[in-house]
């Protein structure tokens, strides 16, 4: 059985440690949570009360170098299958969901394509897609967003590292530095979410978690999402459902639209009058479809709650 609480968990190189978060039903089916970039294991999940209440036990960590996790020096996006995996052996998972959110999207990704054995089925949360001949990856996107994650708007790496520096140390001081500067993008869609006091505090709290040792988390999170992802999004063979706000302009709609197109069998569940950080008020009904299904438990969970608005690609 797996307990409740934070954990510290050693990568597969024997060397980096994890930390982990498990919140929720200790006897419930296990669902690994993959932050936003920046982002931490303490970002907005559901109550525990309201996860035992659905039979889910949440995992959800820091990916190396954010919060309480060490870096990992030039990491690519598949090499969080390699952490999960490490986790999931050493908390006796032996089969598991996964969902990503925003730029834990990729990364959630990354673990349906290598560890297909092992997951049931997987989510995506306003995921950006990889850059890609057909997909004009920065249209709609906030210019912040365009010059941290497009390279071709920025190719030298070294010039972003700098800017992303100086920035992290800001957010460090006072991580309202980085809601500030967000809500001044955001759509009027995520502004009536992100307005709300306890979303606030909850964002301040990942934001000053994610920084806490250190910059290097999100400038290793930024550099793995611009090259090649070490993976093709077309081997996923696994039931893939992916929610986005068509009003996003963090990671616009189209990204969303290509991942469809390239996952095979992909459910894609575009909402007209959300924006990305309606991905917070999803995630409930997400973790319930991810719970659900055929699985080896002897519960059941239903299917997706509500209605889904799925698109044509």
């Amino acid at each position: 059985m797996t307990r409740l609480g934070d954990y510290q968990v050693k990568a597969a190189d024997g060397e980096r440690t994890l930390m982990v978060n498990v919140s929720g039903a200790e006897h419930g089916w296990p669902i690994f949570l993959l932050h936003g970039t920046p982002g931490s294991r303490t970002g907005p999940m559901p109550r525990p009360g309201a996860l035992y209440r659905r039979g889910i036990r949440l995992i959800s960590y820091d990916r190396p170098g954010y919060g309480g996790s060490t870096e990992h020096r030039g990491r690519r996006v598949v090499d969080a299958a390699a952490d999960v995996h490490a986790i999931a052996e050493q908390l006796g998972l032996t089969r598991f969901s996964v969902v990503g959110r925003s730029g834990g999207g990729p990364h959630a990704l990354a673990v349906a394509a290598r560890l297909a054995s092992r997951v049931h089925r997987v989510a995506t949360l306003v995921s950006l897609a990889p850059s890609a001949p057909d997909l004009d990856f920065a249209a709609g996107m906030t210019p912040d967003n365009a010059a941290g994650f497009d390279r071709s708007a920025q190719p030298e790496a070294a010039g972003l590292s700098e800017r992303l520096l100086r920035r992290a140390r800001r957010v460090a001081d006072d991580p309202r530095v980085l809601l500030d500067q967000l809500l001044a993008d955001m759509t009027d869609a995520d502004r009536l979410i992100v307005e709300e006091p306890a979303i606030q505090r909850l964002l301040l709290i990942s934001y000053r978690e994610a920084v806490r040792s250190g910059p290097y988390g999100w400038i290793d999170d930024v550099l793995a999402l611009r090259r090649d992802w070490g993976f093709d999004v077309g081997e996923i063979k696994l039931p893939v459902y992916l929610w986005h706000g068509a009003q996003d302009n963090f990671a616009p709609a189209a990204h969303a639209r290509w991942l469809a197109r390239n996952i095979p069998g992909a459910i894609l569940d575009m909402q007209s009058a959300r924006a990305h950080f309606g991905a917070v008020e999803a995630l409930p009904k997400v973790l319930t479809w991810l719970a659900g299904g055929d699985r080896p438990e002897s519960f059941e969970m239903p299917e997706i709650a509500g209605p889904v608005s799925v698109e044509p690609v």
